[in-house]
């Protein structure tokens, strides 16, 4: 299995817009950590283009996400400054191959957090302010069907993101019993509460940073970190347009234009 080749396949996908067979179908050998390999081939490629990285995403940490990829543990992926919309900008579909869109936290650290033995009292003091956001995540593998390690691979099937305007002070937000609402085109099409991710996103957070010390990488002061799903994603096309509101905490939107 060759990290580099793979990787570079994933890389064309996304630049040319096309779909590949899923890697787990013909390395069916292949392990979570083999896949977080492919995954870092991307980011030091996205670096050395001169793309910033402005911090990490934890995914499938809820049932609804897990249930929807018939996994139950969480991954990770990298975020990138050129995946990053202000919010009111519009996203373009002509740039994705299979978006859906997700409502979650974004939590902005004004200090680092290093694995491991990260603990949600850390994550609590390393926070400044928490957002609503959107994730726009898109897959490279075939119609989605991936397993764990092709979505790994695949750097979290991660593409865009969104945050909200408002931000809120951490100890402001009730981490269990916060609500939110997923409208797309003005209809409500999913609704759950921040207990869906790991009972409390902040485990979330804590997570990440201890899944990462296995790799040397520590969340850095400065940069932001989404904590996951609170319901399953929503698929999207051009026309689209999709708000997640998060009680006590404001909304964020999003429109889809090709």
């Amino acid at each position: 299995m060759n990290y580099h080749e793979l990787a570079d396949q994933l890389w064309e996908a996304e630049e040319n817009r096309t779909q590949i067979q899923r890697l787990t179908d013909r390395f069916p050998e292949m392990t979570v950590a083999d896949a977080y390999r492919i995954q870092l081939v991307n980011v030091e490629r996205r670096l050395k283009n001169g793309q910033r990285l402005i911090g990490m995403k934890i995914g499938l940490t809820s049932q609804g996400m897990q249930k929807l990829l018939n996994v139950d543990v969480p991954d990770y992926g990298h975020l990138f400054d050129g995946m990053l919309l202000t919010d009111g900008q519009v996203c373009h579909i002509s740039q994705l191959i299979q978006p859906k869109v997700e409502g979650e936290l974004s939590f902005c650290l004004s200090k680092t957090l290093k694995g491991p033995g990260v603990t949600v009292a850390d994550v609590y003091d390393a926070v400044r302010y928490v957002a609503p956001s959107i994730e726009i995540v898109d897959s490279r593998i075939q119609d989605w069907k991936v397993k764990l390690q092709d979505t790994v691979a695949d750097n979290g099937s991660s593409a865009r993101l969104m945050m909200g305007a408002r931000m809120t002070p951490i100890e402001q937000v009730d981490m269990r019993l916060t609500g939110m609402t997923l409208e797309k085109n003005g209809e409500l099409v999913n609704s759950g509460t921040t207990a869906e991710v790991w009972g409390n996103p902040a485990a979330a957070v804590a997570c990440l940073a201890n899944m990462l010390a296995e790799f040397g990488i520590e969340l850095k002061a400065g940069s932001v970190v989404m904590a996951g799903a609170l319901t399953a994603a929503v698929p999207v096309e051009a026309g689209d347009v999709v708000t997640a509101s998060f009680q006590g905490m404001g909304s964020v939107t999003v429109k889809f234009v090709e």
